[in-house]
């Protein structure tokens, strides 16, 4: 059970971040220098989410590796969720729309940042054991 809420958690405390960036980049964002520009000016917000998200929940968890890997890949499946019900009900689209109709470049940082997010608490986790 505390694998999941720190799953949950780590999900809520980024994908909240994504979900109040949304709207400055859709609407003052995008108008002013198009949807690539735009995706990719708020890619190391989330990034910053990323980290620090990942950092909270470390404190919280034992130190094993998989269960850093647990959190991530669960926070991950939440996203994904997420995303795809957001997209059909919020922006109208199919599942295969909002995942694969993306720009080349912005689309390839958003799904380098998913994995980064996925694996973020464990990456975390073993830099910290090589810095003590």
């Amino acid at each position: 059970m505390q694998l999941t809420k720190a799953s949950v958690f780590y999900f809520l405390m980024v994908f909240g971040t994504g979900f109040c960036l949304g709207p400055i980049r859709i609407m003052w964002l995008v108008p002013m220098v198009g949807t690539r520009v735009a995706e990719l000016i708020e890619m190391p917000f989330m990034l910053v989410a990323i980290f620090f998200g990942a950092r909270f929940i470390n404190r919280r968890l034992p130190p094993e590796a998989a269960k850093k890997l647990a959190v991530g890949f669960g926070a991950l499946a939440l996203t994904l969720a997420a995303e795809a019900g957001l997209a059909g009900s919020l922006r109208g689209m199919s599942i295969k729309q909002a995942f694969f109709n993306r720009d080349p470049v912005s689309g390839s940082a958003y799904y380098l940042t998913l994995l980064l997010f996925a694996l973020m608490p464990w990456v975390l986790a073993k830099a910290g054991r090589r810095i003590h």
